[in-house]
């Protein structure tokens, strides 16, 4: 009787996540990180933009095998920020919610400092002495 219920004749289900969904998912949860002011498309996305083609997930690069992928995000962050300290929220909160929200398990989420903005302070250098605010 064990071996009858094992032996299921329901259909599988199977869900499929598009790498737009992925990288949708990782580009909201990086942007929701203190020091992340935008997302750089690389060379490959600024030839698509060329070419009128734009993205939501511009700056996330997703490659999948399987139930398993690897995430590259292209980031610009805020002047002041300690980059060291973004990077690592950024990859342990995308990694988070993308597994999370797909089920999919996320090997390595690499992260690309490709700019500093000038124009945005991060929202906790107010408190950094290295702001020079005479604390």
């Amino acid at each position: 009787m064990a071996e009858q219920a094992a032996t299921s004749t329901q259909p599988a289900t199977t869900v499929q996540v598009d790498h737009e969904v992925i990288g949708a998912i990782a580009a909201i949860a990086a942007s929701q990180v203190d020091g992340v002011v935008g997302f750089s498309p690389g060379l490959v996305g600024n030839l698509g933009e060329m070419l009128g083609r734009r993205s939501a997930t511009r700056g996330v690069r997703v490659e999948r095998a399987g139930q398993e992928m690897t995430l590259s995000l292209y980031l610009v962050i805020a002047y002041g920020s300690r980059i060291p300290e973004v990077a690592q929220r950024v990859q342990e909160r995308v990694k988070r919610m993308v597994e999370a929200m797909t089920g999919l398990r996320v090997t390595e989420v690499a992260i690309h400092i490709q700019g500093v903005s000038f124009a945005t302070r991060p929202r906790n250098a107010a408190s950094s002495p290295a702001t020079g605010n005479g604390s």
